[in-house]
Formats: structure tokens, C-alpha cells, sequence
């Protein structure tokens, strides 16, 4: 998508009875936000949309006065606004109206019927290509609008509720349409697994265009044909890893209320799969790890713990683990250190109860030492244990292989964020700069979020020389 520049100087606003905005004043002065410092977030998080903002001091002060910007501009002043915060900021908080709040309930709901389910899929699929085409034609269109940033707070947990309670689907199988066999499951699990390996290389904003599309115009119609019993479950759990990953990659391209109707969705096609297991990872692998990004740590843990007790005794060790990592980080989030650690070390006995990873389930392989090391090293940042979070981070990195560049990046900046933590200015910095290197060859909202808050955890030291330069480098960079 081509950027589009947005001067601070032709953002206009009400031309008449305008008002000071004393919302967002209130709201930046609970941030403990600079005008300029807004400015910078705005900044940013527009530009992990493709939007070319050049907001400065002067146009938030602006917007104080009253003048309300145009376009998606609200929408990404509330975001970023939110990220400082730790929490979910809307625009009508910001004083800036509900005409972008998220309208659609399309994906919201955890079917019960197994048509309905896959209705539901289809039409979220339908609505999402629907999007991006509006967007790309200049606006935010399609059925969310911008609201693909709004997350519905009560679907957040509802669905693992429905899902361990609904009785499994009794039959799948269909006998009208183009016929579906074993080769066609083949070509979707083989282009998820090449879709997972791109994404993990470069980034949802690469990617997420060509996934979106292929569940809309191949898995839909292969859903809609005529199969066999033992050929349905295996198609259901086919789209159910697309869904999953297509969720993955609405949280990388910064729209967490898509990715939340993706996993949803995902869980109900997991379900019709006959796959506990796999519904399990959509809770704490997804939803979870969604709720971790959004700060809400109990609804972290009551994810993590629903994957747990749906598939006790139906799934192994390897995935026994990485639900355990998940409730740790929840824990770490409301600051129970403790009970972080209890599930941290019955994770990592699970991983080493696991045996060859060619025995699990495809979904679960890449779930390794380094993977749990990166989990646990979130939990030591989370708690202030810098010294933990840099051994963690290490060992990680030490294990990621190259072509997991997202990871190794935000592998570094949590690497960064210990040798802050601990103090060590310079060794911080020049992670940081390391780190900058990989994202650069990503398009990953993650990523760059990840390193926008080491960016706002440097500001209490601005009175160091090294940290002054290494702010003002990649502030000239962009």
C-alpha cells in the first residue's frame, strides 16, 4: 500500500464552536506524555500502517484546542495513546467521536452449529479481502473500517467457555458441491507451512495480503464441496491452522480486533477438526498471548489455563508446556512472581518430557528451548528481573536460527530491555542498534512495537550522553 503523507499543517478540524478537548488532555497527562512524545507515537504507529504522519508538538497541541484530525488519524492517536497506557484507549475516550467504533459483530461469535461456523468463517473471510481492497483504494472501508484496531473486551474469554462446553460435531462430512479429496488438505497445509515460513522471515505486512486472499477464494469453496467423513476433519483442521496464522498476522500488521475474530473462528474450525489439541494452542498460543499484548493479565492466565483443562490427556507434552508459558506470563503481568515461576518451571519439566519433535503435531514442532526461553524471558521483563530476562534472552538468541528473523529481533530488544534494567546504558543501546538492523528487513507492527517501548523505557535516562545520541540517531532515521 502506497503511504500517504498527512502534513500537521492540513489536518483541519470543526471550523465552528470548537471546544477544548479536555479528554485527551486528561488522557495524555495520566500517560505522562509530552506533546512531542505523543507526536513521535502517532508517528510511528501510523507508519506501521503505511501512513506517512509528520505530526509534531504543535499538532497535538492543536488537538488540545479542539481540532479533531481526519481520517484514521483518531484511531491511531487512541492507539498510541493506549500502548503508553498499558491498555485499550478508544477515540470516543480521546474526545474524538464514535464514528469509527467497530460496527460489524462479523467473526464475534463462537458457533454453535456447524453450518453456522463455517458461515461465520466464510463471512469474516469475505469481510476482510473487502477491507483491504476499500483501504487500498484510499480509505479505511470495508465492514470493519478502522475498527480492525477495536477489540470487544467480553470476547476475549467467552469463546474458551463456549468451546469447552459445546459437544464435538457428530459428523462433518458433505455430500453436495465440487468433490474435495486428500491432495487438496495437502496443498493447504503445504501452503500454510511455505505462508508460516515467510511470516516468520519477513513479517505479516509482506505476507497477510496473500493469506487473507486464499482463505477467501480457495479454502472457503474447498469448504463449501462435498467430502468424505475422515477427508472433513482433516480439511477443518487445515483452514482451523490458516485461520490461526491469518490471525497471527492481523496482531503483526497492528489490528488485534481482527486478529481476535480470526481466533475465534479459528477455535470453531479447530472443533469441527476433532483436534482438542489444536484449539488449545488457538487459546494459548493466540488468544492468550493477544491478551498479554493488550494488558489484560487474567484474562492471560484464564486462556492458558482453559487450553490446559480442554486438552488434558488429549494433547503431549511439547504443547503441555507452551500452555504452561503462557499462564506464567499472565502471572508476570499482574506481578505474582511466584506463581510465574511455578509455571515456568512446570513448563519447562513438560518441554523436557517431550520427545522428537517429529512425533508432535505439525502446529506444535517449532515449540523448542528457544521458543520457551523467549516466553520466559517476557515473564522476567514483566517483573523487573533484569538479570533473569538477559540470561533468558540470551539462550533464546543463542537458539532461534536465522530464518526466524522476527523473533531473533524481538529477541534482541527484550535483550536491550535487561541490560537497561540492570543499568548497563551502553550495552542497551548497542542491542537496541542490533536489533533495528533485523527489523529493518521486516514489516512487522510487533517488531516495531516491541522496540517503541524499549524506546519509552529509555526516556528516564536521557541524561546519559550515549542514550541521548542513540535517541537522536534513529530519530533523524524516522
Amino acid at each position: 500500500m502506497t503511504a500517504r503523507t498527512v502534513s500537521p499543517g492540513l489536518t483541519p478540524g470543526l471550523p465552528h464552536s470548537r471546544q477544548p478537548n479536555e479528554r485527551l488532555l486528561s488522557l495524555i497527562r495520566e500517560a505522562g506524555c509530552s506533546n512531542a512524545g505523543l507526536a513521535r507515537r502517532v508517528n510511528v504507529c501510523a507508519a506501521e500502517r503505511g501512513l506517512d504522519f509528520r505530526y509534531d508538538k504543535t499538532s497535538v497541541a492543536r488537538w488540545i484546542r479542539g481540532q479533531q484530525p481526519r481520517g484514521r488519524a483518531p484511531d491511531i492517536i487512541a492507539e498510541a495513546l493506549g500502548r503508553k497506557l498499558g491498555r485499550t484507549v478508544t477515540v470516543d475516550e480521546i474526545g474524538m467521536g464514535t464514528a469509527r467504533q467497530l460496527a460489524s459483530a462479523v467473526g464475534l461469535h463462537f458457533a454453535t452449529g456447524l453450518a453456522e461456523g463455517v458461515e461465520q468463517a466464510a463471512e469474516l473471510w469475505r469481510s476482510d479481502v473487502a477491507r483491504r481492497e476499500s483501504a487500498g483504494a484510499g480509505g479505511a472501508g470495508g465492514a470493519y473500517g478502522a475498527g480492525g484496531a477495536h477489540v470487544a473486551p467480553a470476547a476475549l474469554v467467552e469463546p474458551s467457555r463456549d468451546w469447552l462446553i459445546t459437544p464435538a460435531d457428530p459428523e462433518v462430512a458433505r455430500a453436495s458441491g465440487p468433490r474435495v479429496g486428500t491432495s487438496d488438505v495437502a496443498a493447504v497445509a503445504a501452503t500454510t507451512t511455505a505462508l508460516v515460513d515467510l511470516d516468520r522471515r519477513w513479517g505479516a505486512g509482506h505476507v497477510r495480503p496473500v493469506v487473507v486472499h486464499y482463505l477467501n477464494s480457495v479454502v472457503a469453496g474447498l469448504l463449501a464441496g462435498s467430502y468424505r467423513e475422515s477427508v472433513g476433519r482433516e480439511l477443518f483442521g487445515a483452514a482451523a491452522r490458516l485461520t490461526e496464522l491469518a490471525g497471527y498476522m492481523a496482531v503483526d500488521s497492528g489490528l488485534p480486533g481482527l486478529a481476535q475474530r480470526y481466533y475465534i473462528q479459528a477455535l470453531r474450525l479447530s472443533q469441527a477438526a476433532g483436534d482438542r489439541g489444536f484449539g488449545g494452542y488457538v487459546l494459548a498460543a493466540g488468544m492468550s498471548h493477544l491478551a498479554a499484548e493488550l494488558g489484560n493479565p487474567r484474562e492471560v492466565i484464564q486462556l492458558a489455563r482453559a487450553a490446559q483443562e480442554g486438552t488434558r490427556g488429549r494433547c503431549g507434552a511439547r504443547a503441555e508446556s507452551m500452555f504452561l508459558a503462557a499462564e506464567a506470563r499472565g502471572h508476570a503481568q499482574l506481578g505474582d512472581a511466584a506463581a510465574s515461576r511455578r509455571a515456568a518451571v512446570q513448563a519447562e519439566s513438560a518441554l523436557e518430557r517431550a520427545g522428537d519433535p517429529a512425533d508432535d503435531p505439525q502446529w506444535i514442532r517449532h515449540f523448542d528451548t528457544a521458543y520457551l526461553a523467549d516466553e520466559l524471558a517476557h515473564c522476567h521483563r514483566d517483573l523487573g528481573q533484569g538479570d533473569r530476562l538477559r540470561e533468558r534472552a540470551t539462550q533464546a538468541l543463542a537458539a532461534h536460527p536465522e530464518s526466524r528473523a522476527r523473533r531473533r529481533a524481538i529477541g534482541l530488544v527484550l535483550l536491550a530491555t535487561g541490560h537497561l534494567q540492570e543499568g548497563e546504558l551502553e550495552a542497551a543501546c548497542a542491542t537496541a542498534d542490533q536489533a533495528v538492523t533485523t527489523l529493518s528487513t521486516l514489516r512487522s507492527g510487533r517488531g516495531a512495537g516491541y522496540f517503541e517501548d524499549f524506546r519509552t523505557r529509555l526516556d528516564a535516562h536521557q541524561h546519559d550522553p550515549k542514550v541521548r545520541d542513540f535517541t537522536l540517531r534513529w530519530d533523524l532515521a524516522g
